[in-house]
């Protein structure tokens, strides 16, 4: 599939700003399309913001207390600590809810709390709170129950708990349910918890409501701190910011406002991390501490973490973060490893199988994929739909199961996927999620009828189904310079939110291909520019195929500038992203 490249045309004063701050224009420039500040914004605003976005730092954070029901939440646990009550955390199986999970029992221990923590079987439990866990508390003699990552949909457990006698405080980030009313208002249905904290209610003031919930985790436990006025808290707090980082990256979160400072503070940390179960994870996947980047936590660490929620338990990563002992640390890092790989070779399976349904289908016509694979291991349909989405540009849901159906649905940036799955609500026994991911529960007989109407209300146009690449400038090769990609250094961390810069020229030409590689998917040359200079160049992917279709011509590239180092001698090197 062909995809659009659009030259993004935001203004600003770039030399003027660059001048004041003494950054190369083009620095200004990527900061500008990254929406930090604005064409209107006064020169004085402007600097403000992109001072705090350069160099913000945990004193910039905003202040727990105006989240809604921070003080009422906090007083629910303080309350239940002081009568030596049992508080019962439930997480959730992905990432998020595995280091939600860890700052909340860590947190609460640190402040004397009796507490315990479950973390739901995705295969015998599913997602969330859900009633046989609301009961194994109220058997445990569990005085108060405390979400994270979860709990925001979980109206009729919280209700049981209720009536079993037991408090609830929610901390989560997923969206908020909601209902049209007849007059075509919309009506956020809040659960009756004693305290729900989610920035996403529709009557809280805080001023960033990207967090993850182990974002909203943190807050919580600062605010107790502080509350608690414990012993050195600033220290106390900060060494919890490593699991918040690992979690904004591994959920996917916009690494903006708040996350951006959470992940940049957090990946300090982290590389100098003594806690034991990272420390082993790392060293298990080959990653120096001080080298770990958010790549590495979405694309290495982050998975290992995810296998044991998708095919074991993931209170197996959890332990590992909680563990004293090295040794165990070790062991049970080598199991997530393994369990990582078994992953890998399941979902290539089951890739390969829905790929085929799709192609011998009518499905390929659909706006929005519903593919049923009914004996795919449920815990891999995330990923898959994942892949599918990325394969053909467009929403996609897996289901797995054959009598109660679940699946999980990855999206694209034009399509809402929560706010659609609420208009065919009454398809479904349970779904949540974000606009960009959720999960579904169905019955197998509504399959067809989930497909049929999803794509009846569907509104994506043929433009939004066609994948776009931002070109931030269309900068010539000639004017890179070590300072300018050294400046760039201070755009990181970089990801969904905050991508890396992309640049653009055309009319270049490639001279003196090599192919390196056990896989033949590396390719080096010389770029050639129109005037006749040249920069060193490399190609990730099918090096055999660049060769035959780039080789002798002229093209246009995509490409990001880096410095490569090698012998202590250092060479300006473009990596071309994509070419035409």
């Amino acid at each position: 599939m062909e995809e659009k490249w659009v030259v993004a045309a935001k203004r600003a004063d770039f030399g003027g700003i660059g001048k004041r701050l003494h950054l190369d224009p083009v620095i200004v420039r990527l900061i500008r399309n990254r929406d930090v500040f604005t064409e209107k914004d006064d020169p004085e605003v402007a600097d403000r913001k992109i001072r705090k976005y350069l160099d913000g730092g945990l004193s910039d954070l905003y202040d727990p207390s105006r989240m809604k029901d921070m003080e009422t939440g906090s007083r629910v646990i303080f309350d239940a600590i002081r009568d030596r009550q049992k508080i019962r955390i439930i997480g959730d199986y992905d990432i998020d809810g595995i280091m939600s999970s860890c700052i909340l029992i860590t947190g609460l221990r640190k402040l004397g709390a009796d507490v315990s923590v479950r973390i739901p079987d995705r295969i015998r439990n599913g997602y969330g709170l859900n009633e046989s866990l609301v009961r194994d508390a109220h058997e445990d003699g569990i005085n108060l129950i405390v979400t994270c990552d979860n709990g925001i949909a979980a109206a009729e457990q919280i209700r049981l708990a209720h009536e079993l006698g037991m408090k609830a405080v929610v901390t989560d980030h997923h969206a908020i349910p909601f209902r049209e009313t007849e007059n075509g208002e919309t009506e956020y249905l809040l659960p009756p918890a004693d305290a729900v904290i989610n920035p996403h209610r529709a009557d809280d003031s805080y001023p960033f409501d990207g967090l993850c919930g182990a974002g909203v985790a943190f807050k919580l436990i600062c605010y107790m701190y502080d509350q608690a006025d414990i012993a050195n808290r600033e220290e106390e707090k900060e060494k919890l910011l490593e699991f918040a980082a690992i979690a904004t990256v591994g959920d996917v979160m916009d690494l903006t406002d708040e996350n951006r400072i959470l992940v940049r503070e957090g990946l300090k940390r982290l590389h100098r991390t003594a806690n034991p179960g990272l420390c082993a994870l790392a060293e298990q996947c080959g990653l120096e501490k001080e080298e770990i980047g958010t790549y590495h936590i979405g694309f290495i660490l982050g998975p290992c973490l995810n296998a044991s929620g998708r095919l074991d338990s993931a209170e197996r990563a959890l332990r590992m973060l909680l563990t004293d002992s090295r040794k165990e640390a070790e062991e049970l890092a080598a199991d997530l490893v393994s369990l990582n790989a078994s992953r890998k070779d399941m979902t290539a399976e089951g890739l390969e199988t829905a790929l085929e349904m799709v192609e011998s289908s009518d499905l390929k016509k659909d706006r929005v994929l519903v593919v049923y694979l009914p004996e795919c291991h449920q815990s891999l349909a995330g990923i898959i739909a994942g892949r599918l989405r990325e394969h053909y540009y467009r929403p996609a849901f897996v289901l797995t199961g054959t009598d109660e159906v679940k699946g999980s649905g990855r999206s694209i940036e034009t399509y809402s996927m929560y706010e659609e799955l609420c208009r065919v609500r009454d398809v479904f026994t349970k779904f949540g999620g974000h606009p960009m991911a959720a999960g579904v529960s169905l019955p197998a007989e509504k399959v067809g009828e989930f497909r049929r109407r999803i794509n009846e209300v569907c509104t994506l146009t043929p433009e939004q189904l066609t994948p776009k690449t931002v070109i931030d400038v269309a900068m010539p090769v000639s004017y890179i310079r070590e300072n300018l990609i050294r400046q760039m250094k201070m755009l990181e961390p970089c990801g969904k939110g905050n991508s890396r810069p992309v640049f653009a020229e055309s009319q270049m030409r490639v001279q003196s291909p090599r192919v390196f590689g056990k896989n033949r998917n590396v390719c080096k040359m010389k770029l050639s520019d129109r005037n006749g200079y040249k920069i060193d160049a490399v190609w990730f992917g099918d090096a055999d195929e660049f060769v035959r279709s780039a080789s002798g011509r002229t093209i246009s590239v995509t490409y990001y500038p880096e410095i490569d180092t090698w012998q202590g001698r250092n060479r300006l090197q473009v990596r071309i992203l994509s070419y035409r």
